[in-house]
């Protein structure tokens, strides 16, 4: 699923792109190499892997999600609450906000003003009350996503640490963030890879044929890099 490359802006921008090749496949290595040639703008921008995949999204049991690990790091500044009945505890282990039913009140008068939501796995039972809430917002705690923890510490320290969610939307489309424009190529390679390895492993059980149709790389303003999907559909 590349972006459509549109070329915007300054004269010098445009030249920049006017040699890349949209149509190319190349290995994530190259595509990171590609990404880091393009112009920067004056933020950093965030970086994104996206794929589509082959699955039917309409199909419960062809759902796709997942976890990944990044060995750099996000380079997000991540606010993470915690649903738990020790809140001073998470919040000495490094979480912005801890809390329970005063948590929960919050959150059902409108608060997300968060990134990631974690809940010990005793205090799920009253955590249940948001999913309203949080569940459209793809911030409801679930086990598979690693953010119902019975070590709270340890939950807060992977998820700032730059673990990742993902899960793929109603087009059968992933996008996993990867870093930072700022990152090095090899960085961005690292973590890619690492995003690409965790979504082979989210692949549906019993589901046959090729899983990811297309890959691309890009940053928040550049065009898309198409990724060689061939190491990533073998059985």
């Amino acid at each position: 699923m590349a972006k459509t490359l549109k070329i915007k802006g300054s004269k010098r921008y445009r030249g920049a792109l006017s040699g890349f090749d949209k149509i190319k496949t190349v290995s994530v290595a190259e595509a990171s190499e590609q990404l880091a040639q393009f112009p920067k703008v004056n933020f950093d921008e965030t970086v994104e892997v996206y794929a589509h995949l082959a699955v039917d999204p309409r199909k419960s049991d062809q759902m796709v999600r997942g976890t990944v690990q990044l060995p750099n790091g996000s380079g997000k500044t991540v606010k993470v609450v915690v649903f738990t009945e020790d809140p001073a505890a998470a919040l000495a282990a490094g979480a912005d906000e801890a809390g329970l039913n005063d948590l929960i009140e919050k959150v059902l008068g409108g608060y997300t003003d968060f990134d990631v939501a974690i809940s010990t796995t005793s205090a799920m039972k009253e955590v249940r009350k948001v999913a309203r809430v949080l569940g459209p917002r793809g911030l409801m705690p679930n086990p598979k996503s690693g953010t119902v923890v019975d070590d709270v510490a340890a939950g807060i320290d992977s998820v700032k640490a730059g673990r990742v969610e993902f899960k793929m939307d109603k087009t059968a489309n992933v996008a996993i963030v990867v870093g930072k424009r700022s990152f090095t190529p090899q960085q961005i390679a690292e973590n890619t890879q690492a995003a690409l390895e965790e979504l082979v492993k989210a692949r549906p059980k019993g589901f046959a044929g090729r899983f990811i149709k297309s890959i691309a790389l890009s940053a928040t303003m550049s065009p898309g890099v198409r990724i060689d999907t061939a190491p990533y559909n073998k059985q």
